[in-house]
């Protein structure tokens, strides 16, 4: 049965069950996937996926249930599951089925190809060939993978509601190991986009590079160092402590920005987006998991803390508008508080060469280990595994690991000194972008030798 369908008769059943406030959120999403390895393909698979869920407000509470299935007879279930869902919640919080908006952003979905299984195949094998055409001291286990994924989400409820939208992108993964006597170096670098945009003699050529560069690398002396953050690696601390920002995670007491809207937790060269249609993103999304519009929005402006991110319960709490961050990461999930487009905009400062000539010496972090066990997201400290470059005299010199990096996110956003032109893009995961430019934060705490 088409979702079109399935809708109508959910609908008809939930008012036959005398439901005046219910919801019903759907998403499919359709997968290939393709892996090299020893020259062989190792992994082909395709995949195509959906789902509904199904909410209602009965006496007082919100009801959920789902389902991958779609008939008549799982209608009628979805909407007595749910009823008997609410029946048994304890929560007290205020809940809401959304009235909608007046408008929502109308977002031109880019023009993406939707590779042929032959096609992604080859394109896979052809990258997995070209790494040991760059540099003889490449390994066997180097990898290569490509993928692409479609999603589409929709959603209607009882107020009127009937909304969808989709997005879809490809990606390009190196994974490489170099050896250089007895030491094995390794790294990877993956790329999103059009599939027929992908170029891979040059995704080859720069994630060896990129490996080799790091041959020879030793630790530095303990002490305290201006670090200078690779886009890639500013980005990453982003997403590691991104529910500082979050007003769930505020109200819970996991976030130690509570309360303090209007107030300077930054240093003044930070501001921070959360842009649900940033130009480069292959993910843009006019409405969130609720319904409610999204739009662009400043979170740290020049320091200031502007706005924490809500959906429609913490809202009502904080007695503010929903910023329409209340999102699903499944169709069958509850509905969460995550950004978009998550951004630290860009400065001044220039590309990341300017940037080193004007903080003239530190270490360039270009990686960063044990995010999971070394970082608390509740209180910002971390203690971290990392890598990168020595820089010395405004210039990028040997290359340096094995040393670890410690300190506190929400002190570190204050020590920001300076902040690049040259603004990336992490890949999107469960939905979500991050992104930064290259960034200087000063004298954080280093242990090496």
């Amino acid at each position: 049965m088409k979702y079109t369908e399935f809708k109508e008769l959910v609908i008809k059943k939930a008012k036959e069950a005398q439901l005046s406030e219910y919801e019903l959120y759907y998403m499919e999403s359709e997968d290939i996937s393709a892996e090299a390895l020893m020259h062989e393909l190792t992994k082909f698979s395709t995949e195509d996926n959906r789902g509904a869920c199904f909410r209602c407000i009965y006496e007082g509470k919100m009801g959920y249930a789902s389902t991958e299935l779609f008939s008549r007879e799982e209608a009628q279930r979805l909407v007595l599951d749910a009823m008997e869902n609410a029946a048994v919640i304890e929560s007290e919080d205020k809940v809401f089925i959304y009235d909608g908006a007046d408008n929502y952003e109308k977002i031109e979905e880019k023009e993406t190809t939707v590779p042929q299984a032959k096609d992604l195949v080859n394109l896979c094998l052809t990258l997995e060939k070209g790494f040991f055409e760059q540099d003889e001291r490449v390994l066997e286990g180097s990898m290569a993978g490509v993928g692409y994924g479609k999603v589409k989400v929709a959603l209607c409820n009882s107020k009127g509601l009937d909304l969808s939208h989709s997005y879809n992108y490809s990606q390009l993964a190196a994974v490489v190991s170099v050896k250089e006597g007895e030491e094995v170096y390794n790294g990877y670098k993956v790329v999103t986009g059009d599939f027929n945009n992908f170029n891979v003699d040059l995704l080859a050529q720069e994630t060896v590079d990129k490996v080799v560069k790091t041959i020879g690398a030793d630790t530095v002396e303990s002490g305290t160092y201006d670090l200078i953050f690779s886009s890639e690696m500013m980005a990453t601390m982003l997403s590691t402590f991104f529910t500082a920002f979050s007003a769930d995670a505020a109200r819970r007491g996991l976030s130690l920005l509570k309360g303090k809207e209007g107030e300077q937790v930054a240093s003044a060269k930070v501001t921070i987006l959360d842009d649900p249609f940033y130009s480069e993103s292959f993910i843009k999304m006019p409405f969130d998991g609720e319904g409610v519009a999204t739009y662009r929005k400043k979170v740290i402006e020049e320091g200031k803390l502007i706005t924490l991110l809500h959906n429609l319960t913490t809202a009502y709490e904080a007695g503010v508008a929903s910023t329409g961050n209340g999102r699903k990461l499944n169709y069958s999930s509850g509905v969460n508080v995550l950004p978009y487009n998550f951004l630290l905009a860009a400065g001044e400062a220039g590309e990341k060469e300017e940037v080193f000539k004007a903080v003239g010496k530190g270490i360039y972090i270009t990686a960063l280990n044990g995010l999971h066990a070394g970082a608390n997201p509740a209180t910002g400290d971390f203690s971290l595994s990392a890598e990168g470059f020595l820089v010395e005299e405004g210039e990028q010199k040997r290359p340096v690991k094995n040393f670890t990096v410690s300190g506190n996110f929400y002190e570190l956003l204050q020590k920001i000194t300076l902040v690049g032109s040259d603004v990336k893009l992490n890949n999107p995961e469960g939905g979500v972008c991050f992104g930064a430019p290259t960034t200087v934060v000063k004298e954080i705490s280093v242990a090496g030798k």
